[in-house]
């Protein structure tokens, strides 16, 4: 039987002349433009009641381009603009399936500059990118090597806020295999006094990447509050300072990140995580930052895509489960066990560490429920009081009683 290789995007920097800038910006706005068009026109068909496709727009596009006001769109490369359309599309079909908001329009200062090219829009030979209306090559540092053989699909060329120019390549990697079954499993409790608690009782400091460049990070916009806005360039080096600051912040945590979940998944064939809802818990005014800072969702992200490359299992475990109040020894639940007590003594005599318990017991009724072929949420109780059917299976395969 065949497998199918994994598609992968490798991203690398890279340093464009100034004709290649200027193509690249002016591709830029283009694509904003026709992608904000387009959004114009199917919310104005949205309110008539009536629905507007891709092959329809992409039919605006042309007789767009025909218009002596909009002609300077014949001046870039059409793959993108293309390319925009499609991904419009999509945003409207997560929105018909009700698994995304109504698509917005793109800002010039607020929305990522980005534009898309298929293999139509660019020539890639022996290591050299170049794309359509430029008859230089990119200047590209590859960091890594690209998978032996590789012939791209989808190219993406992008500017960060920090005045970063950064291109990606989508290809085939056939390096990325399942890794050997092993018979390990581990339960992982996140936190933010350590950003991982493990069942084998380790524990990984939490790097707080945010906290270390606050001072640099309050000093940078407080100088940019100075500003006036008409202030032109001044303004605008005092903005790219604070977004050069915000971008090392991000690299050093999404290194971290993919740091440890390369491990976690290398060496555990299951790992048990806890479903969190970050969205919710950010709304707490006291701990939103150090969240935010932690990262849970990008986290288990980046679990869950490791994992099903290499052929390991992830199993989420529902929120509501007591994992810090339940005793891993002897299964007894605690009616109360507030955040600042970090260590406990149940009545069988068992001392806990809280995060180390909590890790335990994800670990215990994972494993459990995946057995079994339930799920890992604890029984509920109908508005009458009595216990769905469908979930008293669950219940036995935890064997826990109410949170």
């Amino acid at each position: 039987m065949a497998t199918t290789c994994v598609k992968r995007a490798f991203k690398y920097r890279f340093c464009p002349t100034d004709a290649q800038a200027a193509e690249l910006s002016r591709t830029f706005g283009c694509v904003r433009k026709v992608y904000n068009m387009a959004l114009a026109a199917r919310t104005q068909a949205w309110a008539r009641q009536e629905r507007v496709n891709y092959n329809q727009t992409s039919a605006l596009l042309t007789a767009w381009k025909k218009t002596e006001e909009l002609a300077y769109l014949n001046e870039v490369s059409s793959v993108p603009l293309q390319q925009c359309l499609r991904h419009l599309q999509t945003a409207f079909t997560h929105f018909f399936a009700k698994r995304a908001k109504y698509p917005r329009f793109k800002s010039r200062k607020k929305s990522r500059k980005s534009a898309e090219c298929t293999t139509s829009g660019f020539r890639f030979c022996d290591g050299r990118l170049t794309l359509a209306k430029m008859p230089e090559p990119l200047e590209i540092v590859w960091s890594r090597p690209l998978p032996e053989g590789a012939k791209p699909s989808t190219v993406t060329v992008s500017q960060d806020a920090a005045g970063r120019w950064f291109v990606s390549l989508l290809c085939e990697d056939p390096g990325v295999k399942p890794l050997p079954a092993t018979d390990s499993a581990v339960g992982v409790d996140v936190g933010l006094n350590h950003l991982l608690t493990l069942s084998t009782g380790e524990k990984v400091a939490n790097p707080r990447h945010e906290r270390k460049d606050r001072a640099r990070l309050a000093r940078a916009q407080r100088n940019l509050a100075k500003r006036a806005k008409g202030d032109g360039a001044n303004r605008a080096k005092a903005r790219r300072k604070v977004a050069k600051i915000h971008a090392r912040i991000t690299d050093r945590r999404r290194d971290h990140l993919h740091k440890l979940t390369t491990r976690l998944v290398r060496e555990n064939q299951t790992i048990v995580i806890e479903d969190l809802t970050v969205r919710n818990m950010v709304k707490n005014r006291k701990l939103a930052r150090a969240i935010s800072d932690a990262a849970w969702s990008q986290f288990r992200s980046m679990l869950e895509y490791k994992a099903a490359w290499y052929g390991r299992q992830v199993i989420a475990v529902d929120r509501w489960f007591p994992s810090s109040r339940l005793c891993s020894v002897c299964g007894t639940l605690q009616e109360k066990m507030p955040l600042h007590v970090r260590t406990w003594t149940c009545d069988c005599g068992a001392t806990h560490d809280r995060d180390v318990n909590a890790a335990k017991n994800l670990l215990a009724v994972g494993l459990t429920a995946s057995a079994c072929g339930d799920g890992v949420r604890p029984q509920r109780r109908t508005p009458s009081g009595q216990s769905s059917a469908k979930q008293e299976p669950q219940r036995a395969t935890a064997g826990l009683p109410r949170p």
